[in-house]
């Protein structure tokens, strides 16, 4: 249920992008992530800290684009996002006893050396700094048609792309069930 409380704003997005317009879109994504949200507290489901940034994010980005009515300001949403869990990661690297890539892959059982967890954590670093500035050369080389296609297939394709190979590289150490 989680997940499609996540992937409904995006959809709703996207939609009223391409019936209306950026602006529209936005006040769409704002809602749809706040009902996301409450949904999921009525719920009582947990609310995820990526969650919650993206919707603090979307708030403070999005309402700083209607209000100036300068889309570049929702367009730094996904690399401020993606900077911030970069910078998350690595910090993790060297506080705590566990980094954050072994701490979301312990709900899977998963047991692998920590060199592997070190390697794994490192690479989501790289992979959400990456990501960040390809949002970014992409929102200001190209148009915002490209920049909304890009955003919904490009960055989830990406992530899609960059957790198979993760998956691969973990596939060793997963529970044999």
């Amino acid at each position: 249920m989680s997940q499609i409380l996540e992937i409904v704003p995006i959809i709703g997005f996207f939609i009223a992008y391409k019936a209306y317009d950026i602006y529209f879109a936005i006040t769409i994504l704002m809602i749809l992530m706040t009902l996301g949200l409450i949904v999921l507290k009525i719920q009582k489901k947990p609310i995820t800290n990526m969650q919650l940034m993206s919707w603090l994010l979307v708030l403070i980005f999005g309402g700083i684009t209607l209000i100036f009515r300068n889309e570049i300001f929702i367009k730094w949403k996904p690399t401020v996002l993606n900077w911030g869990f970069g910078i998350a990661f690595l910090v993790s690297q060297f506080v705590g006893k566990e980094n954050f890539t072994k701490k979301l892959m312990s709900q899977a059982s998963i047991e692998a050396p920590n060199f592997v967890w070190k390697n794994l954590n490192y690479a989501w670093v790289i992979f959400f700094i990456f990501s960040g500035a390809l949002n970014i050369f992409v929102a200001y080389t190209f148009s915002t048609d490209i920049w909304v296609n890009f955003k919904l297939f490009g960055l989830i394709g990406l992530t899609f792309l960059f957790a198979i190979g993760q998956a691969i590289y973990l596939k060793n150490y997963l529970p044999k069930n």
